[in-house]
């Protein structure tokens, strides 16, 4: 499915920046994103119809460096970051670049992107195919990221030809992470090689946050991704 371009600056409110920040919005506000997204045509079985958990934000997350393809600096929960931190320095040594293309989105961004596309014309079922509705995508706990390398499109199939997925295919799981939406996955959601989530309890990880934000700085991806879940 090709890439739907569109300004979500105005609209995508991350909150402030900190080494650890908190969670920009309190449950109850998450909520009501949630409701109007229902309003929107998400249907009201949602859950059910699609085996999706409801997905509440974090109270903290850290700051890993590098941008995503809207600007916004790039966040995860501590334990996630000092993951990511560890397993990309992992694939760097062997020769294998990592790069962070989308880590936390709130569920206000996500219900952006929903009205953004029904006002380009997209049917909320067509949507839903290709993203979660808001309060259900990985992307609100802190604990999902986009990956993307050099010399392939990020959040695009062409990533599962990459040595990159095929280093994170042999690896992902030993540092607790695992892909998300496979092909034939049961939630009927399209393949994405790029989509890993943490699981892990990072009991072994000492990396200090303040070394996390300038692990990952790497040049902001061109294109504007909305296929991640």
């Amino acid at each position: 499915m090709p890439r739907f371009p569109f300004a979500l600056a105005s609209l995508l409110q991350l909150g402030s920046l900190s080494a650890v920040a908190a969670s920009p919005v309190q449950p109850a506000a998450a909520d009501i994103f949630v409701e109007t997204a229902f309003r929107l045509g998400v249907p009201r079985d949602y859950a059910s119809a699609s085996g999706l958990h409801h997905v509440r934000e974090p109270q903290q997350l850290a700051l890993i460096g590098g941008r995503d393809a809207l600007g916004y600096a790039q966040r995860l929960i501590p334990q996630a970051a000092r993951a990511w931190a560890r397993m990309r320095e992992a694939a760097a040594r062997e020769g294998v670049e990592l790069r962070a293309v989308s880590t936390f989105r709130s569920v206000e961004a996500q219900l952006a992107i929903v009205r953004a596309k029904l006002a380009r014309g997209q049917t909320i079922d067509a949507i839903l195919r290709v993203n979660a509705a808001p309060g259900y995508s990985e992307h609100h706990s802190g604990r999902a990221i986009d990956i993307g390398t050099s010399g392939y499109a990020p959040t695009e199939e062409e990533f599962e030809r990459s040595p990159a997925f095929a280093w994170l295919k042999r690896n992902a799981a030993a540092y607790g992470f695992d892909l998300s939406y496979p092909r034939g996955n049961p939630h009927a959601l399209a393949y994405e090689p790029w989509h890993w989530y943490w699981r892990g309890d990072d009991a072994e990880s000492t990396l200090p946050l303040t070394e996390l934000a300038a692990s990952n700085d790497s040049p902001a991806p061109t294109n504007l991704f909305t296929r991640s879940r």
